[in-house]
Formats: C-alpha cells, sequence, structure tokens
C-alpha cells in the first residue's frame, strides 16, 4: 500500500535546476512540487550529504571521490554552474540543510541512500539513525505523509538502516524486477519497490501490487507513458520534467 504522495520531483527540480541543491527544491516547490527525491551520502567525516555521484566531475567541479573530503570542504564547493551560471554559487548541501529546507515548505521526502562503493552498511546506518533524530515527533504521531520513506539499491544499506531504524519506512529500488524480488523485499521488511518504468509491463506491475507492495516509478518524463502505467497500478513516479508533468498531474 502506497501512503505517500503521487508525483516527486526528481533531485529537486529535475531538469530546470541544477540536481541536489537548495536552487533545485526552490525550482519545484515553485512548480507546485511538495514531493521530493534526493540523494545522501557520507563525505569523509561521516557527515551525511547530498549528492548523487561518488566522484567530482559532473556536477562539481574538481576530481577525486566525496569521501575525499570533509563535510566541510564539500559545502564550499560550487554545485550549481555547470547547469548554467545563473546557478553560479550554488553549493552542495548537507543533508540537513535538505532535510530543514523541506519542512519548513511542507515538502515530503524520499530520500535515496547513496552509499560510495565499501560505505553501504555505514551509510544506511548514519542516514537513518540522522532521519529518524529529525523526525522523532512525526514518527511518534505515526504520520505516514510527514515521515521520510528510505530507498536505496544498496540492500547491504538497506539493511542496516533497518536495524538503525526499524521504525522507517523503507522501499527497495531495482532496475529490474528479476527473480526473487520478493524475498529480498520480504527480508528487509520494505513497504514499496521503487523501479525503472522503462523495463515496467503491466503483468509485473500488477504482481508488485497484488503482493501488497507500493509500486514507484524512476524517472517518468513522458505523460503519455505517465497515464499508461498509472492505468496499470503505479502508485507514484518522479520525474525530472516538472514543467511538463505537474504536482497535480491527473
Amino acid at each position: 500500500m502506497w501512503n505517500y504522495p503521487k508525483f516527486l520531483a526528481h533531485r529537486g527540480g529535475g531538469k530546470l535546476a541544477p540536481e541536489n541543491t537548495i536552487a533545485g527544491l526552490r525550482c519545484g516547490f515553485a512548480h507546485g512540487f511538495r514531493a521530493v527525491e534526493f540523494d545522501v551520502m557520507l563525505a569523509r567525516d561521516g557527515v551525511p550529504v547530498v549528492m548523487h555521484d561518488p566522484y567530482l566531475g559532473r556536477t562539481i567541479a574538481g576530481s577525486g571521490n566525496v569521501f575525499d573530503y570533509d563535510a566541510a570542504e564539500l559545502v564550499t564547493m560550487d554545485a550549481g554552474n555547470w547547469f548554467s551560471t545563473q546557478f553560479k554559487g550554488e553549493t552542495v548541501p548537507l543533508f540537513t540543510q535538505v532535510v530543514q529546507f523541506c519542512k519548513d515548505h511542507g515538502i515530503w521526502m524520499n530520500i535515496e541512500i547513496k552509499p560510495a562503493p565499501g560505505f553501504e552498511e555505514e551509510t544506511g546506518r548514519v542516514v537513518a539513525n540522522l532521519t529518524r533524530a529529525l523526525f522523532g515527533l512525526e514518527i511518534a504521531r505515526d504520520d505516514p505523509r510527514r515521515i521520510p520513506l528510505l530507498s536505496s539499491f544498496s540492500p547491504l544499506a538497506l539493511g542496516a538502516a533497518m536495524q538503525a531504524a526499524p521504525d522507517l519506512p523503507r522501499a527497495l529500488l531495482l532496475d529490474r524486477l528479476e527473480q526473487g524480488w520478493q524475498e529480498q523485499a520480504r527480508v528487509l521488511r520494505a513497504v514499496a519497490i521503487h523501479t525503472n518504468h522503462k523495463h515496467l509491463d503491466q503483468a509485473l506491475a500488477q504482481q508488485v501490487t497484488a503482493a501488497g507492495y507500493g509500486l514507484f516509478c524512476y524517472t517518468v518524463n513522458d505523460p503519455v507513458r505517465a497515464r499508461e502505467i498509472l492505468g496499470w497500478g503505479v502508485d507514484a513516479f518522479c520525474t525530472d520534467r516538472i514543467d511538463l508533468i505537474g504536482a497535480d498531474f491527473a
């Protein structure tokens, strides 16, 4: 069962702003989105930061890995100029900064745990513990639309998150639904399956929903395709094209 918003802005502002930045969150919010997906990994000193790639060079100028730098160094790095000079000076945000923005603006969060290789369990544990501390009141009130959903492609990270904060909901991320996915989801006590819509068909969608899991897809940018998968029983999806698929998409 899916108890969360249906339409999420991917990494903040989709294709309209630099990903995984406060500017991206502002963009998604300006377009009416009150739900967002973003990525979290650990800096060298174990502080969670919001970034997708475990290395520098694509969205962050520089070289090396994220875990080669402390958080205090990362938050001074430009995360916007690669997208447009309009966003020059937009920096890498701390996880806590993104959470605070979302709380202040009533934005629900799908937090993807994105561990660098070799840091799976540590990342899952740290992110889950911090999320639980930041949302203690919401967890106590048992309000699913105010409690973030943790997701990850890494079973090790999700398993560590489950051990650290069993009262936070989890979703298993899979590129394809292959044999054994149900057992994996059961072991991790997942409430939802997140999968690539490109590898989904109606039979697989119905298999997931019939098993009692919420079904979320990434990253749906075509309104025609969006309506098709919703017709199959897909509960929700994230989109980069927040200009084409609005928060009130029907």
